[in-house]
């Protein structure tokens, strides 16, 4: 029986122990990793002074760096541990497969991105923290980029509402309505393989247009981004629906207007727009498959988790 020594032990963490220079050097590199988001957030937060060449922007990263560096050094030893245990589970992610390094830095980059140019940075961070059903999947479903998604919400908007005039900074809204038109006037509802949750991607829904409703809300949200609108999905009770960012109040009286009077007359008549408001005062409407027009009823009022692609 092999007895494990105060020896063993101390060699062992000598074995495991970074040397200097290099565990300031992978401190340094997750300083940086973690104070760009940071500085991102507290850049939208914080009231720009206007000082000449953005000195106050400039002090305000370096305090950030500073002090991340300061926390990570105190927290050396457990900070290098949580790496490394990082850095094992994306080398088996990269051999079975799976998440690896290449979806890691094309997380970290398309968060980044969408972060630069949104005025609520710090949503896009509690929103990849939230819980949602199969988040990680139904994401990699919503192939907004894929050239078969792109045309099939491209072709919607030669279908339907092509002549309003008028509206022009509401074209792009009005082009997701015609998206919504062509999807849920011939969306047919089938259910997933009993005992199971199958998550289809949005090229696959297109070939019959059927599916559930992960599978509905997927292929929406993926149309409406293809063509420059800003969709979420919503998680309630036992369902999940997609809606589609209106802006704000003023807004919803214009599209109010657009809904009843102009693009779905006979579908709303007589009936109300449904919406939800979020922190920030913006307008989310109704797309699930269940509504003739967008703003139709909910199934489920209560919202339990959202996912938002910016």
């Amino acid at each position: 029986m092999i007895q494990f020594t105060n020896s063993h032990y101390l060699k062992l963490k000598d074995t495991l122990t970074v040397k200097r220079p290099w565990d300031l050097i992978i401190l340094f590199i997750i300083n940086v990793l973690l104070t760009i988001p940071i500085f991102l957030i507290a850049h939208q937060n914080i009231i720009d002074l206007n000082i000449v060449w953005h000195l106050d922007r400039i002090l305000l990263a370096v305090i950030i760096l500073i002090i991340i560096q300061f926390l990570l050094i105190a927290l050396r030893r457990i900070t290098l541990i949580l790496v490394f245990g990082y850095l094992i589970i994306l080398t088996f992610g990269s051999l079975l497969g799976s998440y690896n390094f290449i979806s890691v830095f094309e997380s970290y980059q398309s968060m980044l991105y969408s972060m630069n140019y949104s005025p609520y940075p710090q949503d896009i961070i509690i929103d990849k923290l939230l819980p949602f059903p199969n988040k990680s999947k139904v994401l990699s479903a919503i192939e907004y980029e894929n050239p078969k998604v792109r045309n099939f919400a491209i072709m919607s908007t030669q279908k339907y509402f092509k002549n309003v005039r008028g509206y022009q900074n509401y074209n792009t809204i009005i082009q997701c309505f015609a998206v919504f038109k062509e999807i849920n006037t011939n969306w047919n509802y089938v259910h997933d393989p009993k005992g199971e949750e199958y998550i289809a991607t949005a090229s696959e829904s297109l070939h019959y247009l059927s599916g559930d409703c992960d599978d509905h809300s997927i292929l929406m949200a993926a149309c409406v981004r293809s063509i420059g609108g800003t969709p979420r999905l919503i998680h309630t009770n036992g369902h999940i629906y997609p809606e589609i960012l209106i802006g704000t109040k003023s807004d919803l009286e214009t599209i109010n207007y657009l809904i009843k009077k102009v693009l779905f007359v006979e579908e709303s008549k007589g009936k109300a727009i449904n919406y939800h408001i979020d922190e920030h005062g913006q307008i989310w409407l109704n797309l699930d498959y269940t509504a003739k027009y967008p703003g139709g009823p909910y199934m489920f009022e209560e919202i339990l988790s959202a996912l938002t692609l910016n």
